[in-house]
């Protein structure tokens, strides 16, 4: 199984360059409070490593997933 990240925005992206913006919304996230849960893969750890700024990362154990 693999593990599972919650991720979650905290701040705005408002003047932000246009990469950070569309990492955001490739993640999912919208608006500051959206929260996703995805999977904790290397493309998705360096999405949320370009943008780590704007949110709170969670790792999620099996159980938590669920």
């Amino acid at each position: 199984m693999m593990a599972k990240l919650e991720v979650t925005q905290i701040r705005s992206a408002i003047g932000r360059g246009q990469n950070q913006r569309h990492t955001l919304r490739s993640l999912g996230l919208k608006r500051i409070g959206d929260t996703v849960v995805v999977e904790d893969r290397p493309e998705i750890v360096g999405m949320v490593n370009t943008v780590t700024h704007l949110l709170s990362v969670k790792t999620l154990t099996d159980e938590e997933a669920n």
